[in-house]
């Protein structure tokens, strides 16, 4: 059956963009509940670490990637399937909630067709091939990843972490490369950013980033390598520094404000796992050396 499905690319491309959708939905909830899951978990570790009780003494109610159901935020209505469909039940209801018509965040359709777009590209790229599966969760977890960085100025290691194993796991077969390279990417990638947020605290005695960029960039060096790492760094900080000039100068953002450094970090590498060589390539090319 994948033998026939690769001879017809529009009906394989469709279909990494209907399963981009769906998972685009899903990834809308890991967005909004993972953080709530955590900062749950860390007022638990707390009370457990000073020996205090719950001040109501009450039981938490479930909260995890599955229960409580989806429900308006506003008035508790619950989201039935028919209010469910990606894109399009946005659209029918015209962005509002069916009960109170309080109105639907537009970032919701936005991730899924953000999704479905970068799946489709992947596949397209690729080809029907399990490198383009794997490909397909890292760009999965790199979109979450950006937005709940956006959102909360973190980089869950529940994401983060379990892909990194991924890609060390991944390089046995060689999928994008070999274990050896990835094994010194996943470390080079950490160290890289570890020390020069050494570096910047010794010399001005602030944090400059967070642990979790040091586990982002590890987790694409296990995936594609050591050697597209200065890639990575240098594409994600010449589009982060132009941005946080952009936002300083055209809206007047405090500059002591930290900027999340991660969607930056997410998109060069997703750039690098498609088109790495060719940049790279290009760039030596363009320099006039071969």
């Amino acid at each position: 059956m994948i033998d026939t499905l690769k001879d017809m690319p529009a009906v394989y491309l469709a279909g990494a963009g209907v399963l981009g959708l769906v998972v685009g939905s899903f990834l809308n909830v890991v967005i909004h509940r993972l953080p709530l899951m955590m900062e749950r978990q860390w007022r638990r570790q707390c009370r457990e670490f000073l020996d205090e009780a719950p001040a109501d003494h009450a039981p938490e109610a479930r909260l995890d990637l599955i229960s409580p159901p989806s429900q308006c935020p506003r008035c508790g209505h619950p989201i039935g399937v028919a209010e469910n469909i990606p894109v399009i039940s946005y659209l029918l209801l015209r962005g509002r909630c069916r009960a109170c018509g309080g109105p639907i965040s537009a970032r919701y359709p936005v991730v899924e067709l953000g999704t479905a777009l970068l799946s489709l590209i992947v596949v397209w790229q690729l080809g029907l091939t399990w490198a383009a599966g794997a490909a397909l969760v890292l760009t999965w977890s790199l979109i979450c990843l950006s937005v709940i960085d956006i959102d909360h100025q973190m980089l869950p290691d529940a994401i983060t972490l379990p892909v990194l194993w991924l890609g060390l796991l991944i390089s046995l077969p060689g999928l994008f490369v070999d274990s050896h390279t990835s094994i010194i990417g996943a470390a080079c990638g950490y160290l890289a950013l570890w020390l020069i947020y050494k570096a910047f605290k010794w010399l001005t005695g602030k944090e400059g980033m967070g642990y979790g960029d040091f586990k982002l960039l590890a987790m694409l060096g296990a995936w594609l390598g050591w050697k597209v790492l200065p890639l990575v760094i240098l594409l994600s900080s010449v589009v982060g520094a132009a941005t946080g000039i952009a936002m300083i100068v055209v809206r007047g953002r405090d500059r002591n404000i930290p900027i999340p450094f991660g969607p930056y970090l997410a998109a060069a590498g997703w750039l690098a796992l498609l088109w790495g060589d060719g940049i790279i390539h290009g760039y030596f090319a363009l320099m006039g050396i071969h």
